[in-house]
C-alpha cells in the first residue's frame, strides 16, 4: 500500500536545493532509514533536483519543480518533475570517459542510476519526470 510522505513545489532557483536535505533527514528519522541508504538517497535526490532546477527549468523562477515522496512496504519512491524541454537520459555522455572526466557537470544521471535500486525517466517537450526508487531494508 502506498502512502504519500510529502509533496512540495520548489521555485527554480539554486537556493531551493537547501529544502531537500532537511526533508530527507525528516524522512530518515520518521521511517528509520539506515545511514548508508540515507547517504545514497541524499546524493541521488540532490542530483535529480539540481538537474530539474538547472538543466530542466534553466533556473527560470516562473517554472516549478514538484518533488514527491511515496512510501511503500520496503521501498521509497521519489518523483521529481520539471517544466523544461525534456531530454533523453540515454544520450547523456558517460562521465567516466576520459574526455568527460574534467567536465563540471554530467554526473547526475550516472549517480542516480548507480545509487538507486531503480530509476525511470519520462520526458516530453513539457518537462521531465524522474522516478527514483530505493529499498528501505
Amino acid at each position: 500500500m502506498q502512502r504519500t510522505f510529502k509533496i512540495i513545489e520548489l521555485v527554480s532557483q539554486k537556493s531551493s536545493i537547501s529544502e531537500i536535505e532537511p526533508l530527507l533527514k525528516n524522512l530518515q528519522e520518521s521511517i528509520g532509514i539506515n545511514e548508508d541508504i540515507y547517504h545514497s538517497i541524499l546524493i541521488a535526490i540532490t542530483e535529480a533536483v539540481n538537474n530539474a532546477l538547472i538543466h530542466g527549468n534553466k533556473l527560470d523562477v516562473s517554472k516549478k519543480v514538484v518533488f514527491q515522496i511515496n512510501l511503500f512496504p520496503n521501498e521509497i519512491e521519489f518523483i521529481i518533475e520539471d517544466e523544461g524541454n525534456g531530454f533523453n537520459p540515454d544520450l547523456v555522455p558517460d562521465p567516466r570517459h576520459p574526455e568527460n572526466l574534467l567536465k563540471d557537470n554530467g554526473r547526475g544521471v550516472f549517480l542516480i542510476r548507480n545509487l538507486a535500486f531503480k530509476s525511470q525517466y519520462e520526458s516530453t517537450e513539457k518537462g521531465t519526470k524522474v522516478k527514483i526508487y530505493f529499498k528501505t531494508n
